[in-house]
Protein backbone atom coordinates (compact mmCIF):
# COMPACT_ATOMS: atom_id res chain seq x y z
CA UNK A 1 0.00 0.00 0.00
CA UNK A 2 1.66 3.25 -1.07
CA UNK A 3 0.86 6.14 1.11
CA UNK A 4 -1.82 8.37 1.44
CA UNK A 5 -3.85 11.02 2.67
CA UNK A 6 -7.92 11.56 2.94
CA UNK A 7 -9.78 14.74 4.21
CA UNK A 8 -13.16 13.96 5.81
CA UNK A 9 -16.17 15.30 7.36
CA UNK A 10 -18.07 13.71 10.47
CA UNK A 11 -21.06 14.01 12.31
CA UNK A 12 -23.09 15.70 9.68
CA UNK A 13 -20.10 18.42 9.31
CA UNK A 14 -19.65 19.25 12.88
CA UNK A 15 -16.14 17.46 12.72
CA UNK A 16 -13.37 17.97 9.98
CA UNK A 17 -11.06 14.90 10.03
CA UNK A 18 -7.75 13.80 8.43
CA UNK A 19 -5.86 10.38 7.91
CA UNK A 20 -2.85 9.12 6.58
CA UNK A 21 -0.73 6.34 6.29
CA UNK A 22 3.53 7.70 6.28
CA UNK A 23 4.85 4.21 6.37
CA UNK A 24 7.14 4.36 3.44
CA UNK A 25 7.31 8.65 3.39
CA UNK A 26 9.13 8.28 7.14
CA UNK A 27 11.10 5.00 6.02
CA UNK A 28 12.95 7.08 3.16
CA UNK A 29 13.71 10.44 6.27
CA UNK A 30 15.17 7.12 7.98
CA UNK A 31 17.27 5.65 5.49
CA UNK A 32 18.25 9.71 4.34
CA UNK A 33 19.12 10.19 7.51
CA UNK A 34 20.37 6.68 9.54
CA UNK A 35 18.17 7.38 12.42
CA UNK A 36 17.67 5.15 15.13
CA UNK A 37 14.41 4.02 16.52
CA UNK A 38 13.46 6.73 19.39
CA UNK A 39 15.07 9.59 16.77
CA UNK A 40 13.02 8.34 13.64
CA UNK A 41 9.54 8.13 16.03
CA UNK A 42 10.02 11.62 16.91
CA UNK A 43 11.06 12.62 13.62
CA UNK A 44 7.91 10.33 11.90
CA UNK A 45 5.20 11.44 14.42
CA UNK A 46 6.61 15.40 13.51
CA UNK A 47 6.36 14.60 10.19
CA UNK A 48 2.87 13.07 10.14
CA UNK A 49 1.21 15.67 11.90
CA UNK A 50 3.23 18.18 9.26
CA UNK A 51 1.77 16.55 6.07
CA UNK A 52 -2.22 16.32 7.43
CA UNK A 53 -1.49 20.17 8.47
CA UNK A 54 0.24 20.73 4.71
CA UNK A 55 -3.60 19.36 3.41
CA UNK A 56 -5.41 21.99 5.39
CA UNK A 57 -3.83 24.77 3.37
CA UNK A 58 -4.45 25.70 -0.55
CA UNK A 59 -2.66 25.84 -3.90
CA UNK A 60 1.16 26.25 -3.61
CA UNK A 61 1.03 27.46 0.19
CA UNK A 62 3.42 25.42 2.25
CA UNK A 63 4.63 25.43 6.15
CA UNK A 64 7.25 25.21 8.28
CA UNK A 65 7.56 23.25 11.61
CA UNK A 66 10.25 23.69 13.84
CA UNK A 67 10.26 21.47 17.78
CA UNK A 68 13.06 22.68 19.56
CA UNK A 69 13.12 20.62 23.14
CA UNK A 70 15.83 20.14 25.51
CA UNK A 71 16.33 16.73 24.80
CA UNK A 72 19.52 15.10 22.94
CA UNK A 73 17.81 14.37 19.57
CA UNK A 74 17.80 18.68 19.21
CA UNK A 75 15.70 20.81 16.83
CA UNK A 76 13.84 19.13 14.21
CA UNK A 77 12.65 20.83 10.80
CA UNK A 78 10.04 19.83 8.81
CA UNK A 79 8.34 21.26 5.23
CA UNK A 80 5.01 20.30 3.99
CA UNK A 81 2.59 21.81 1.70
CA UNK A 82 -1.11 21.42 0.09
CA UNK A 83 0.29 18.83 -2.63
CA UNK A 84 1.35 16.16 0.22
CA UNK A 85 4.58 16.77 -0.17
CA UNK A 86 6.80 16.43 2.94
CA UNK A 87 10.21 16.80 4.10
CA UNK A 88 12.29 16.27 7.66
CA UNK A 89 15.20 16.35 9.23
CA UNK A 90 16.37 15.69 13.36
CA UNK A 91 19.88 17.55 14.26
CA UNK A 92 21.15 14.50 15.82
CA UNK A 93 19.49 11.23 14.39
CA UNK A 94 21.64 8.65 16.39
CA UNK A 95 19.52 8.58 19.59
CA UNK A 96 17.71 5.99 21.01
CA UNK A 97 16.67 4.73 24.64
CA UNK A 98 14.98 1.58 25.90
CA UNK A 99 11.72 1.67 26.12
CA UNK A 100 9.70 3.63 28.06
CA UNK A 101 7.02 2.35 31.02
CA UNK A 102 4.55 1.67 28.92
CA UNK A 103 6.66 -0.34 26.86
CA UNK A 104 6.55 2.28 23.99
CA UNK A 105 9.67 4.38 22.35
CA UNK A 106 10.68 6.92 24.68
CA UNK A 107 9.95 9.90 22.51
CA UNK A 108 9.37 12.38 25.60
CA UNK A 109 12.93 11.75 26.53
CA UNK A 110 14.52 12.29 23.13
CA UNK A 111 12.84 15.56 22.18
CA UNK A 112 12.88 17.06 26.12
CA UNK A 113 9.39 18.47 27.79
CA UNK A 114 10.83 22.28 27.32
CA UNK A 115 10.77 24.10 24.62
CA UNK A 116 8.58 25.40 21.52
CA UNK A 117 6.84 23.99 18.71
CA UNK A 118 6.87 26.46 16.01
CA UNK A 119 4.57 26.40 12.36
CA UNK A 120 5.74 28.89 10.21
CA UNK A 121 2.71 29.16 6.96
CA UNK A 122 3.26 30.81 3.83
CA UNK A 123 0.44 31.48 2.33
CA UNK A 124 1.93 33.12 -0.89
CA UNK A 125 2.01 36.82 -2.23
CA UNK A 126 4.01 37.95 1.32
CA UNK A 127 1.22 36.68 3.57
CA UNK A 128 3.11 34.83 6.23
CA UNK A 129 1.59 33.38 9.35
CA UNK A 130 3.48 32.28 12.46
CA UNK A 131 2.49 30.23 15.66
CA UNK A 132 4.34 29.20 18.64
CA UNK A 133 3.19 27.54 21.60
CA UNK A 134 6.02 25.62 24.53
CA UNK A 135 5.86 21.81 24.35
CA UNK A 136 3.79 20.49 26.84
CA UNK A 137 4.94 16.52 26.73
CA UNK A 138 7.76 16.22 24.01
CA UNK A 139 5.55 13.30 22.87
CA UNK A 140 4.50 14.88 19.58
CA UNK A 141 0.71 14.26 19.52
CA UNK A 142 -0.25 16.18 22.35
CA UNK A 143 2.23 19.13 21.46
CA UNK A 144 -0.11 19.18 18.44
CA UNK A 145 -3.16 19.26 20.05
CA UNK A 146 -2.15 22.07 22.47
CA UNK A 147 -0.97 23.94 19.52
CA UNK A 148 -3.36 23.64 17.43
CA UNK A 149 -6.12 24.83 20.59
CA UNK A 150 -4.26 27.31 21.66
CA UNK A 151 -2.67 29.34 18.77
CA UNK A 152 -5.54 28.36 16.34
CA UNK A 153 -7.87 28.29 18.62
CA UNK A 154 -9.50 25.08 16.90
CA UNK A 155 -10.21 21.94 19.25
CA UNK A 156 -8.34 19.53 18.14
CA UNK A 157 -7.07 15.46 18.59
CA UNK A 158 -4.19 15.00 17.42
CA UNK A 159 -2.93 10.93 16.75
CA UNK A 160 0.05 9.78 15.69
CA UNK A 161 2.35 7.17 15.70
CA UNK A 162 5.89 5.04 14.40
CA UNK A 163 6.95 1.23 14.88
CA UNK A 164 10.33 0.48 14.35
CA UNK A 165 11.89 -3.15 12.83
CA UNK A 166 14.89 -4.36 15.12
CA UNK A 167 16.84 -3.27 12.07
CA UNK A 168 15.90 0.18 12.12
CA UNK A 169 13.78 0.47 9.24
CA UNK A 170 9.85 1.82 9.89
CA UNK A 171 7.51 -1.14 10.19
CA UNK A 172 4.37 1.22 10.17
CA UNK A 173 3.81 4.77 10.58
CA UNK A 174 0.54 7.33 10.22
CA UNK A 175 -1.71 9.06 12.49
CA UNK A 176 -4.99 11.54 12.31
CA UNK A 177 -6.01 14.78 12.86
CA UNK A 178 -9.87 15.54 14.28
CA UNK A 179 -11.26 19.43 14.52
CA UNK A 180 -14.28 20.54 16.38
CA UNK A 181 -16.16 22.69 14.04
CA UNK A 182 -18.13 26.00 15.49
CA UNK A 183 -21.61 24.92 16.50
CA UNK A 184 -20.50 21.35 17.15
CA UNK A 185 -23.06 19.96 19.74
CA UNK A 186 -22.10 18.87 23.30
CA UNK A 187 -23.22 15.25 22.60
CA UNK A 188 -21.13 14.90 19.52
CA UNK A 189 -17.60 15.89 21.72
CA UNK A 190 -18.76 13.29 24.45
CA UNK A 191 -19.37 10.73 21.63
CA UNK A 192 -15.89 11.75 20.18
CA UNK A 193 -13.77 11.99 23.65
CA UNK A 194 -15.91 7.81 24.65
CA UNK A 195 -14.63 6.98 21.09
CA UNK A 196 -10.63 7.98 21.52
CA UNK A 197 -10.92 6.43 24.84
CA UNK A 198 -11.78 3.06 23.31
CA UNK A 199 -9.43 2.99 20.16
CA UNK A 200 -5.95 1.46 20.16
CA UNK A 201 -2.85 3.19 19.38
CA UNK A 202 -3.17 4.56 15.17
CA UNK A 203 0.42 2.38 14.74
CA UNK A 204 -1.25 -0.62 15.99
CA UNK A 205 -3.70 0.17 13.48
CA UNK A 206 -1.59 0.70 10.55
CA UNK A 207 0.74 -2.10 11.57
CA UNK A 208 -2.44 -4.58 11.04
CA UNK A 209 -3.05 -2.93 8.02
CA UNK A 210 -5.88 -0.31 8.87
CA UNK A 211 -5.82 2.24 5.03
CA UNK A 212 -6.42 5.66 6.66
CA UNK A 213 -10.48 5.31 6.12
CA UNK A 214 -10.23 2.65 8.22
CA UNK A 215 -8.71 4.62 11.05
CA UNK A 216 -11.50 7.71 10.39
CA UNK A 217 -14.28 4.53 11.11
CA UNK A 218 -12.60 3.66 13.87
CA UNK A 219 -11.66 6.57 15.99
CA UNK A 220 -15.22 8.39 14.86
CA UNK A 221 -17.27 5.18 15.65
CA UNK A 222 -20.50 4.34 14.26
CA UNK A 223 -22.71 7.38 14.99
CA UNK A 224 -19.75 9.66 12.79
CA UNK A 225 -21.56 9.49 9.53
CA UNK A 226 -17.82 9.59 7.86
CA UNK A 227 -18.19 11.71 4.72
CA UNK A 228 -14.85 11.05 2.76
CA UNK A 229 -14.21 14.62 0.51
CA UNK A 230 -10.72 13.77 -1.27
CA UNK A 231 -7.74 11.59 -0.73
CA UNK A 232 -4.44 12.19 -2.01
CA UNK A 233 -0.69 10.58 -2.18
CA UNK A 234 2.14 11.41 0.09
CA UNK A 235 5.73 11.36 0.30
CA UNK A 236 9.03 12.24 0.88
CA UNK A 237 10.06 15.27 -1.68
CA UNK A 238 12.89 17.41 -1.34
CA UNK A 239 12.89 21.11 -3.02
CA UNK A 240 16.51 21.08 -3.37
CA UNK A 241 18.73 21.44 -6.35
CA UNK A 242 22.03 23.01 -7.66
CA UNK A 243 20.40 26.18 -8.82
CA UNK A 244 19.13 26.82 -5.56
CA UNK A 245 22.24 26.44 -3.51
CA UNK A 246 24.32 27.99 -6.30
CA UNK A 247 21.76 31.43 -5.88
CA UNK A 248 22.69 30.92 -1.89
CA UNK A 249 26.47 30.82 -2.54
CA UNK A 250 25.68 34.16 -4.83
CA UNK A 251 24.13 35.80 -1.99
CA UNK A 252 27.22 35.21 0.15
CA UNK A 253 29.04 37.84 -1.91
CA UNK A 254 32.23 38.46 -3.46
CA UNK A 255 34.61 38.01 -0.43
CA UNK A 256 33.45 34.64 0.69
CA UNK A 257 33.09 33.07 -2.71
CA UNK A 258 36.88 34.41 -3.08
CA UNK A 259 37.50 32.81 -0.01
CA UNK A 260 36.12 29.36 -1.16
CA UNK A 261 38.73 29.49 -4.36
CA UNK A 262 41.65 30.04 -2.32
CA UNK A 263 41.29 27.80 0.07
CA UNK A 264 39.74 24.78 -1.46
CA UNK A 265 39.92 25.83 -5.22
CA UNK A 266 36.15 24.33 -5.00
CA UNK A 267 33.18 24.33 -3.16
CA UNK A 268 30.44 21.57 -1.35
CA UNK A 269 26.58 22.22 -0.21
CA UNK A 270 24.47 19.75 1.46
CA UNK A 271 21.09 19.69 1.73
CA UNK A 272 19.94 19.40 5.50
CA UNK A 273 16.60 17.70 4.71
CA UNK A 274 17.84 15.09 2.10
CA UNK A 275 21.39 14.69 2.10
CA UNK A 276 21.97 15.61 -1.66
CA UNK A 277 25.47 16.86 -1.59
CA UNK A 278 26.10 19.49 -4.71
CA UNK A 279 29.77 20.22 -5.76
CA UNK A 280 30.90 23.92 -7.49
CA UNK A 281 34.18 23.88 -9.20
CA UNK A 282 36.32 26.85 -9.88
CA UNK A 283 35.19 27.77 -12.61
CA UNK A 284 31.60 27.31 -11.41
CA UNK A 285 33.10 29.84 -8.75
CA UNK A 286 34.45 32.70 -10.54
CA UNK A 287 31.20 32.37 -12.61
CA UNK A 288 29.14 33.55 -9.93
CA UNK A 289 31.91 36.16 -9.06
CA UNK A 290 31.82 38.00 -12.20
CA UNK A 291 27.97 37.71 -12.44
CA UNK A 292 27.88 39.55 -8.86
CA UNK A 293 30.43 41.99 -10.50
CA UNK A 294 28.62 42.17 -13.88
Amino acid sequence: MNDYLVRAIGFNGQVRAFAVRTTETVGEAQRRHNTWPTASAALGRSMTAAVMMGAMLKGDDKLTVKIEGNGPIGPMIIDADANGHVRGYVTNGQVHFDLNEQGKLDVRRAVGTEGALTVVKDLGLRDMFSGQTPIVSGEIAEDFTYYFATSEQVPSSVGLGVLVNPDNTILAAGGFILQIMPGCEDETIDAIEAQLASIEPVSKMIEKGYTPEQILEAVLGDQGGIQILSSSPVKFQCQCSKERFGAAIIGLGVKEIQEMIDEDGKAEAQCHFCLEAYNFSQDELEGFINEINA
